[in-house]
């Protein structure tokens, strides 16, 4: 049957279901790319983007001759733009610095303009693209703030369109859906429409190094964000539209292996997609090989294209610059850097302890850091640095330590690889080992990383890839 349209809006949505044959090559499941940039604004975001121009419209917010401003890692843009073109709508679209330019100037070719703001600030920094978006809006006459991190459209899209058009494609037979997590919009609403139509379905997000997801779902707690160079997931903030709730569980991925994956897809499956496409498929397989049956169905959203990172993840002197291209030891998991460990038990201290106690504690077991643990989960960490620092203040050693946690350590389980935990370690200090319950067990330093490294090279148990 021939598919005519009467605008390049109609051809939004019925993206295929393509399985993937050679990178899950091992498995037993049967696991399906959802191929989103196949979209004709080339990614997932299409689908938000008519949904929250149409929203806006019917009430009012959005009015002829309007101008449409947005923060945007570029896929949401291009997506806006092109319903603009149509609409009759000017769009100003503001990006941090590491997007690629080929979305900037794609940005352009929809007549949209385009401000590039710095990568490595607070999001409430007045840089920031967020603030500057904000910013915009408020000096911008009959303008409408798209607002992706917080407006109720963005995951509203997917329960309407995407999760009802997955599930009959199955004919409802699917057991887990892995997509990476950006604004949280697309696993919000997929897990809203694909939970009420049957509760077993697991919801899966993927969470590149840097960004705040993975600790925040294993722990309830914000730690410290920091820059990496995957585009399109990840945030430094919690987002509105981002609902826990419907989240099964959270893998992370770091810059390499989500490039790699990328271009493994086009060459040995095909499909020309872009970095965050590549990240969300390295997820799945790590989550996959811990839960393979023969039944099980996964499906794994491919969110963009990849034409927009021919400077970047398909150019080969880009990724050798990165150090992407080197191969590198094998070294195995966290769990197997604590071995013997992992039956001692950890010491740790309540938040209701006073300083004065927790000092009495570290001096006990010769430690210089100790995690706060409240009902199993973890609470934050205290090291001899922040006691001493109030200390100096002048803070009474009665003061409970509740009030003085910090956020300056990482997360980490056993099925952690090391070469994760060596692009944590980058930033962070010391990393606390979670349980499957989500409870800390151990605390390993970046001393205990050396000396596992030592160990395995010198016994010539590593190998490369």
């Amino acid at each position: 049957m021939h598919k005519i349209f009467d605008s390049i809006l109609d051809a939004v949505g019925d993206t295929p279901l393509i399985r993937l044959n050679s990178v899950t090559a091992g498995l037993k499941c049967t696991v399906y790319a959802k191929a989103e940039f196949l979209n004709p604004g080339g990614s997932i975001k299409d689908r938000i983007a008519m949904h929250m121009i149409d929203q806006a419209e019917k009430r009012g917010d959005l009015k002829p001759g309007g101008t449409i401003i947005e923060g945007t890692s570029g896929n949401t843009g291009a997506g806006l733009a092109m319903v603009a073109a149509l609409r009759g709508y000017r769009t100003i679209f503001v990006l941090p610095d590491k997007q690629s330019e080929e979305k900037r100037a794609a940005l352009r070719a929809w007549g949209a303009r385009v401000l590039v703001t710095p990568t490595n600030v607070e999001p409430e920094d007045p840089r920031s693209y967020y603030s500057v978006a904000a910013r915009l809006v408020a000096e911008t006459p009959n303008s409408f703030y798209a607002n992706q991190y917080h407006n109720p459209d963005n995951p509203d899209a997917h329960v309407y369109s995407t999760g009802p058009e997955l599930y009959k494609q199955l004919d409802g037979k699917l057991d887990v859906v892995i997509a990476g997590l950006g604004t949280g919009g697309t696993v919000t609403g997929m897990g809203r429409y694909l939970k009420s139509q049957n509760d077993a379905i697991q919801m899966v997000g993927v969470d590149p190094v840097g960004s705040l997801y993975f600790d925040y779902f294993h722990t309830g707690q914000l730690t410290q964000p920091h820059t990496y160079v995957v585009e399109g997931i990840g945030e430094d903030f919690l987002p509105t539209t981002m609902d826990f709730q419907y989240v099964d569980d959270v893998i992370r991925v770091n810059d390499k292996e989500c490039f790699l994956m990328t271009r493994r897809l086009v060459r040995e499956e095909g499909l020309f997609c872009g970095a965050s496409s590549g990240a969300a498929v390295a997820g799945a397989l790590k989550y996959l090989k811990r839960h393979d049956r023969e039944d099980l169905v996964a499906v794994v959203i491919l969110p963009d294209g990849g034409s927009r990172y021919l400077s970047k993840v398909f150019n080969d002197k880009w990724m050798e610059e990165g150090g992407y291209l080197r191969p590198e030891l094998r070294l195995g998991t966290v769990g197997e850097l604590r071995g013997p460990r992992d039956q001692r038990e950890l010491v740790h201290v309540a938040p209701s302890a006073t300083i004065i106690e927790v000092i009495g504690t570290m001096k006990l077991h010769s430690i210089s850091q100790v995690p706060v643990v409240a009902d199993g989960k973890l609470v934050g960490m205290l090291s001899e640095k922040r006691l001493l620092e109030k200390a100096l203040e002048g803070s009474r050693g009665d003061v409970q330590v509740s009030d003085v946690v910090e956020a300056a350590y990482t997360t980490v389980d056993d099925i952690t690889e090391i070469a994760v935990l060596t692009e944590l370690f980058k930033r962070f200090k010391v990393a606390v080992v979670l349980d499957d319950a989500g409870a800390p067990v151990d605390i390993i330093t970046r001393i205990d990383l050396i000396d596992y490294i030592s160990r395995v090279t010198t016994s010539g148990q590593g190998g490369s890839q």
